[in-house]
């Protein structure tokens, strides 16, 4: 099986380098810098599941010639785009695509550009940070795990076959027939947590010390929620669970990825994560005015980062 990667950093590079550590046929889809530093200096992942430092097979998309039979995008929301026309000479009559994104509407988006039958649903866990001067991926956490299945749940041929891939990597590779449950999990979970982590700028350790922090955290908890049961998909008990256990760390560091992009002055996937909810909700007759207010701020921020860009 030839599987691309499309990008090498936290997500596509950890999860990728551990399929070429199995010796599966491997190739990664990236820019030119990351290029560069896959060929002078290999893949480096640091992790307590064992550290990687191996040469692997790097393309620009000009340099794509053959088409793939599984592809993972791990790509940013705001980049799908651009990252669709890359793939696009990848793509051939039997090619799988599995979106390792955040959010929901990706499977949407895909499914017109290359047909509802080349994309599987998926989502992934796991704790990476990438540094983009020495490419070092450095992974934290106890958990690796990447559920992929069929967006309407039937078990299929194909996805048992993919499935196999389990019995050879590090990283948990789990076949499900609820992935849109998953998927809906995540998104609404992570898309409260970062309407909070966005209104206040703060992690949650610091949201707790406030004398309403625990409502405030409970009661944008619920809204994400809702919008989850209206659509049709209840949250699950471990869900809840996860992120209980966060509100009670003390001093907890949590917090998601799009509070790092607007303290770093970069763009967020604010409108394809916490938008897409405002708008699932509003269809369905939902109100949510925190994960609501916090996309007024989303909205806010971004357009002082066009009008920035503008006066360049």
């Amino acid at each position: 099986m030839k599987i691309l990667i499309l990008g090498a950093g936290s997500v596509g590079g950890y999860f990728g380098g551990r399929m070429a550590e199995a010796e599966l046929d491997v190739t990664f889809l990236v820019r030119p810098k990351r290029k560069f530093q896959l060929n002078d200096k290999g893949l480096i992942i640091e992790s307590v599941f064992g550290d990687i430092n191996r040469h692997v097979k790097a393309l620009e998309p000009q340099d794509i010639s053959e088409s793939y039979d599984l592809i993972f995008l791990s790509c940013k929301a705001y980049d799908l785009e651009s990252s669709m026309d890359s793939i696009k000479k990848a793509v051939g009559s039997n090619t799988l695509i599995i979106p390792l994104m955040n959010g929901l509407a990706q499977i949407e988006v895909l499914e017109k550009r290359f047909g509802k039958e080349k994309v599987l649903g998926g989502v992934c866990y796991v704790g990476a940070k990438f540094d983009q001067d020495t490419g070092v991926i450095k992974h934290f956490g106890d958990f690796h795990r990447i559920p992929f299945g069929e967006i309407d749940g039937i078990k299929t041929e194909r996805v048992e076959r993919i499935s196999q891939l389990d019995r050879s990597v590090k990283f948990d590779f789990e076949h499900t027939v609820n992935i849109m449950q998953i998927m809906w999990n995540k998104c609404a979970g992570q898309g409260a947590l970062s309407s909070a982590n966005v209104l206040t700028r703060s992690v949650v350790g610091d949201i707790m010390r406030s004398s309403h922090g625990r409502f405030f955290l409970e009661a944008v908890l619920n809204e994400g929620a809702a919008v989850c049961e209206a659509n049709g998909f209840h949250m699950s008990k471990e869900t809840f669970d996860f992120y209980h256990k966060i509100f009670d760390t003390p001093d907890s560091q949590f917090a998601t990825s799009m509070l790092r992009d607007l303290e770093a002055g970069k763009k967020t996937e604010g409108q394809h994560v916490i938008g897409d909810l405002v708008k699932r909700a509003e269809s369905e007759g939902i109100n949510i005015p925190i994960i609501k207010s916090a996309l007024v701020a989303i909205e806010a921020y971004e357009a002082k980062i066009i009008d920035l860009n503008s006066d360049c």
